[in-house]
């Protein structure tokens, strides 16, 4: 097996090797199934592309484009190449950004289309709909938002976005305003197309599965009308598709003239585990993998747990990390911090990770999302790079800690502060005190709630307080100052995102550190789609329909325990994705990740059906199927 590895991993660069070639370009879409080392063929097609032509390309000034789907991905690959400039590595995002950027107009005549588009259409369900309904409601708001931004068009000279934060601005795109206004671009413009080719004639995709369909379908169609100029290399596996504006069935599209070379040698999971991929993916495209010759066994179980009203689900956790420690031989299976338990939707993760309380009601604001998730959001920046560093600088006592902090961020010993006070001495010293009256709210072991930290932070004046804080500040001193009651009657005009600050600020501080441990992929909890190219010596997978709460995913069919519905028929029946294919894309994703072992923790109702389900098809042995 080593030897066919050794083998496969030489004719691929061959492969690579040709295509990549400026004189006569091939594209190519290179298969590459879990752990088989997707990320270094990219990587090796780059360090064979730069071998050729690095000399010329840093002359030139051009440029081969990279797209990869995080910024960790971006990150990562960079430093895999030496951070060399004949690389412009970036995220789909600001790939599309950097495509359009300078077409003002066009973007301002393009958005005057499709705003009247949209307002026609509203409109249209306005008038068929019922009156005085919360959706009549909330269309007649979405009606006059856009009517409002459609007459300041005129206005705006400039557009502006930030591919890893919130656009809110009257000239600000959103993200999927960027990725549409890129794809209709490429395909109506012949000056940006050979703009495009001009600066990147070679174009690497990572993860094409989950990108943006009608941006594929674009640079396929680029690619069609300049073969000889352009080389597209898509990396991927469809099978790993879990984001829903992904190309359905993206191999079948790939034109029949590119070449299609493929890694089926598991290099990241034992061989039990690797049997249980096959099986999953069986009833899909029936790809299969092959482990490494060298591969441990593994261990895998399955752990039915009665989905009941009172059941305690951590417990039942617990008690499967258990068995999983005896049955595997490995204690490590009893500390949470060595264990990656992968649940389905953020919120399930933030109950495990005891951050519900911070995340839940900051994540219900749509506009909100993006920046939670990644950090930037106005009023987490605050508090993770700023007071959270702090107070784990003087937790650990760590003095030079300490002062980096205040020197970065603090208004009391700015330079502009200190140059025009004569005792300088005296503003360190109260900053000092600052210091030591805001973690003072840590004595006796207490666990301060946010709101009282960020009182003391701006009543000491120790940070500047983000505009977000203000209204919320501003209420606080309004209540201490006894202001009249509300009546029980009057109507509630608050502002939603104000109202979720206010709720996620009422927790303790210690639900902030937890929050920020998930955001840096330092918590021992993740979700299915955060883990994309990650991968853990223990892995636990919770299947739990209810708590997800969604409708797009379904473990309780997957599984066997409940029917498929006639809907799901009826999809199956005309190629159609159905809630089962989603599902099933994502357990393959999770499972995938374990490196040693794997636990799927199942909540149903109908443990017994899901049992003799998972028997019948030999995903699971019998002796592999725990009741807890």
């Amino acid at each position: 097996m080593m030897t066919e590895a050794v083998t496969q991993g030489d004719e691929l660069r061959e492969t690579m090797s040709a295509c990549l070639d400026l004189e006569k370009p091939r594209s190519f879409f290179l298969y590459a199934g879990a752990g088989t080392g997707k990320t270094r063929a990219v990587v090796e097609a780059m360090n064979i592309f730069r071998s050729r032509y690095g000399t010329q390309f840093r002359q030139s000034g051009q440029k081969v484009a990279v797209i990869t789907y995080t910024n960790a991905a971006c990150d990562e690959i960079r430093r895999r190449i030496d951070f060399d400039p004949i690389f412009a590595v970036s995220t789909i995002h600001s790939f599309a950004w950097e495509q359009i950027c300078t077409y003002h107009k066009d973007i301002s005549a393009w958005l005057r289309v499709r705003l009247a588009a949209d307002i026609a259409e509203l409109e249209e369900r306005q008038t068929k709909g019922r009156a005085g309904t919360k959706a009549a409601v909330e269309r007649k708001v979405q009606i006059e938002s856009k009517h409002n931004r459609l007459q300041h068009l005129d206005a705006i000279k400039q557009f502006t976005y930030n591919p890893n934060g919130e656009n809110i601005g009257k000239n600000s795109l959103n993200h999927a305003e960027v990725i549409a206004l890129s794809a209709a671009f490429l395909a109506d413009k012949p000056l940006m197309r050979q703009v495009l080719i001009r600066k990147h004639p070679v174009l690497l995709i990572d993860e094409s599965q989950d990108t943006q369909k009608d941006l594929i379908d674009a640079v396929f169609a680029l690619q069609a009308k300049h073969p000889d100029k352009f080389c597209l290399a898509l990396f991927g596996d469809t099978m790993q598709r879990i984001y829903a504006d992904g190309k359905v069935d993206l191999e079948q599209a790939v034109p029949a003239d590119w070449e299609k070379p493929a890694l089926v040698v598991n290099h990241r999971c034992p061989k039990r585990i690797v049997t249980l991929l096959n099986q999953i993916r069986s009833e899909a495209d029936g790809a299969q993998q092959e482990p490494r010759e060298d591969a441990q066994e593994g261990v895998l179980r399955l752990f039915l747990v009665n989905d009941v009203d009172d059941v305690d689900k951590l417990k039942a956790e617990a008690e499967a990390a258990q068995v999983m420690a005896e049955t595997a031989s490995d204690d490590d299976w009893m500390n949470q911090e060595t264990i990656k338990v992968l649940t389905l939707e953020h919120h399930m993760a933030a109950r495990r990770g005891g951050f519900a309380g911070f995340f839940e009601p900051l994540y219900r604001i749509d506009r909100f999302r993006t920046g939670l998730l990644d950090g930037t959001l106005s009023g987490v920046a605050f508090f993770a790079r700023q007071v959270l560093p702090l107070v784990e600088a003087l937790r650990s006592e760590d003095r030079f800690g300490v002062a980096q902090v205040v020197k970065e961020y603090s208004p009391l010993v700015s330079a502009d502060r200190l140059s025009a006070n004569e005792a300088s001495l005296e503003e360190i010293r109260k900053a000092g005190e600052s210091v030591e009256s805001i973690f003072s709210l840590w004595d006796d072991g207490t666990d301060p709630v946010l709101l009282d930290v960020l009182k003391t932070i701006a009543h000491e004046g120790l940070f500047g307080i983000p505009d977000v804080f203000a209204p919320i500040l501003s209420d606080t001193d309004a209540e201490e100052e006894e202001a009249e009651p509300v009546p029980e009657d009057a109507e509630d005009d608050g502002n939603p995102a104000i109202d979720a600050w206010r709720e996620a600020l009422s927790v303790p501080f210690s639900q902030l550190r937890a929050y920020v441990e998930y955001i840096s992929d330092r918590s021992p909890f993740g979700t299915h789609q955060g883990i994309k190219g990650l991968q853990f010596p223990r892995v636990m997978v919770i299947l739990d329909d209810n708590e997800a709460r969604g409708f797009m995913f379904s473990y309780d069919k997957l599984l066997g325990a409940k029917a498929l519905t006639a809907t799901d028929e009826k999809n199956q029946l005309e190629g159609k994705d159905t809630s089962v294919d989603r599902t099933r894309r994502l357990f393959y994703v999770t499972c995938s990740r374990a490196e040693k072992s794997l636990a799927v923790v199942a909540y149903t109702k109908e443990a017994d059906k899901m049992a003799k389900h998972m028997s019948d098809l030999d995903w699971f042995e019998n002796d592999e199927i725990v009741r807890l």
